[in-house]
């Protein structure tokens, strides 16, 4: 019920946890303003101190308020709020902030209230950037354009202009947040450069000369921490504790879990890194099928292949073969902007300002 009220509200900046949404549109979103003509080459990273944690559960409500007038439902949310946490000893641990977490209303009142974050720079926006005219007549005069770009509470601001217009916009988000007893963490928030590049959600985004050319394109990949995660995943699941299942069993596992990380990735410029992750998880693979199938001597790679692969050095057994992330297609994720489907009907823009 709550949903397709405050879809209604929502900016199209927000792309987190909201229906025909996903991270990848932000991504695009974020490709499209920092290619070819568009100039948004500085972008502030900004990081959330313990958002879910300490959410003003008072400014929380207020804004729920301003378009639940229906005092029960109010009533329920705030006692979803106050429920609680079990401690580890079974005793009911009381939350005076925040969301709790993995509860199933958490992620729409998150956005409920870092809404605020985004009527705050819409309304910049449609005020003084809201077309290339005005966006010149700024750039003519020594101002800076900016756009956010939120999924939950991992956002950034792209700006078109100079390094101190991106700075300048670290204590209007601060302001912001402050009522709603947010905070910025000071070690993860930063102003960076397109051309030294920077991680969100997930994905590397760098701007990188294309090899052979003079000419510089915005490159989305996998971040490293995210190729770090993989390969951690697939050592846990090639450790020696799994040597008691079947070599078919471990391969379907890889594969799941390769592939499914793969089909997230499968937007940006992945191929390679596809490449590089399989890589690794055929060497431990291979190291895996040694250790459990050597007897009295140690068993040698020649008769590992004739064994335990089929073409080539490609491990199979019965009708399961290792497939890997490079079985998932690379494609290119088109920016959709206005184009997202939306199944609640946005209230009109002079309604919503009030």
């Amino acid at each position: 019920m709550l949903e397709p009220i405050f879809e209604a509200d929502f900016k199209p900046c927000s792309y987190g946890f909201r229906p025909n949404r996903r991270s990848q549109d932000a991504i695009a979103e974020i490709h499209q303003l920092s290619s070819g003509r568009s100039d948004y080459h500085w972008v502030l990273e900004a990081d959330i101190k313990a958002c879910f944690d300490e959410i003003d559960h008072t400014a929380l409500m207020d804004r729920l308020r301003v378009r639940i007038t229906d005092k029960r439902v109010g009533g329920l949310v705030k006692a979803f709020l106050k429920s609680g946490i079990l401690t580890e000893l079974g005793d009911r641990e009381e939350s005076l902030t925040g969301t709790p977490q993995g509860g199933i209303l958490s992620p729409l009142l998150a956005n409920i209230a870092l809404s605020a974050l985004d009527e705050h720079f819409d309304r910049q926006r449609r005020q003084h950037m809201g077309n290339d005219r005005q966006r010149a007549k700024r750039r003519r005069h020594g101002q800076g354009n900016w756009k956010l770009i939120r999924y939950a509470d991992d956002f950034v601001l792209m700006v078109s202009g100079d390094r101190h217009h991106a700075e300048a916009l670290q204590e209007q988000v601060a302001a912001v947040l402050a009522p709603l007893g947010l905070r910025l963490s000071p070690d993860k928030t930063r102003v960076v450069h397109i051309d030294e590049g920077f991680d969100f959600l997930g994905f590397g985004i760098r701007r990188m000369r294309k090899r052979g050319t003079s000419r510089h394109y915005v490159y989305t990949t996998p971040s490293r921490k995210s190729i770090q995660s993989i390969k951690d995943k697939v050592s846990e699941l090639t450790y020696r504790s799994t040597r008691h299942r079947t070599l078919a069993q471990v391969i379907t596992s890889l594969n799941q879990a390769l592939a499914g990380w793969a089909n997230y990735f499968r937007d940006g410029v992945s191929k390679a890194v596809f490449g590089a992750v399989d890589h690794h998880a055929w060497g431990r693979l291979m190291r895996w099928t040694r250790r459990k199938y050597e007897g009295r001597h140690r068993l040698g790679m020649p008769e590992m292949k004739r064994r335990f692969c089929d073409q080539g050095w490609r491990f199979a057994q019965g009708k399961v073969v290792f497939t890997g992330a490079s079985s998932v297609t690379v494609n290119r994720y088109r920016y959709r902007g206005s184009n997202i489907p939306t199944p609640w009907t946005p209230r009109p823009a002079a309604a919503s300002s009030g």
